[in-house]
């Protein structure tokens, strides 16, 4: 499973990109409108940090709006993706969009049938929101990304699974136990990913016991 960051924090993405294991990054206009900075420019920079998949995410609308506004961006880098609503407007810009050979992202993905309406499209990727569904049932996130998984094998579709809305490190075990074929991941999260009581314990007794060498 490929793991992104998912922020629009330019410092965050700057640090991660040195930990080794960090394979592309998602964000979306609100999170970029919060950095106070123009998106083009944002987006710019995060492809001079991380060489993989970028989401670059258009706003809602129109097909044909949201068609225009992301021929620009994908002109930007090859490994620029369009991230697109989960709307009948934006399903019609997603196959257009295929058929000129630009990578997507289908976003707000909440159950199986919205997750193949996409990879019928032609959809790169789909990203179903695990934290979301969760809050309304717990289990029902990790439950999607088992089946849109099961699904897409069985029928041999070629959209790849972005394990979306992460809120904690179990939401990853999740998604890696659930078949997804990326997880994006919160700063936060990432780092707690890292972390375990008796590894920092261990660290303790490593220390002491150098100490007294």
């Amino acid at each position: 499973m490929k793991i992104f960051i998912d922020t629009a924090n330019v410092e965050e993405i700057r640090e991660v990109s040195t930990w080794g294991f960090i394979d592309g990054v998602t964000t979306n206009p609100s999170l970029i409108a919060k950095e106070g900075r123009d998106i083009v420019d944002v987006i710019k920079e995060i492809t001079t940090l991380i060489d993989g998949p970028i989401s670059a995410e258009v706003h809602e609308g129109l097909a044909k709006d949201m068609v225009k506004e992301a021929i620009p961006y994908a002109k930007m880098h090859k490994n620029i993706v369009i991230k697109l609503p989960m709307t009948i407007e934006g399903l019609k810009a997603c196959k257009e969009l295929t058929s000129k050979g630009i990578k997507t992202n289908v976003t707000l993905v909440f159950n199986l049938t919205q997750a193949v309406a996409a990879a019928k499209c032609g959809a790169t990727y789909v990203s179903p929101f695990m934290g979301r569904l969760d809050d309304i049932t717990l289990g029902t996130g990790a439950a999607l990304i088992e089946d849109i998984a099961t699904v897409f094998a069985t029928y041999e579709y070629k959209t790849q699974i972005i394990a979306a809305s992460i809120r904690n490190v179990e939401h990853v075990n999740q998604a890696l136990l659930g078949g997804a074929d990326v997880a994006t991941i919160p700063f936060k999260v990432l780092k707690e990913m890292l972390n375990h009581p008796l590894t920092t314990k261990g660290l303790v007794i490593f220390a002491d016991a150098s100490k007294k060498k």
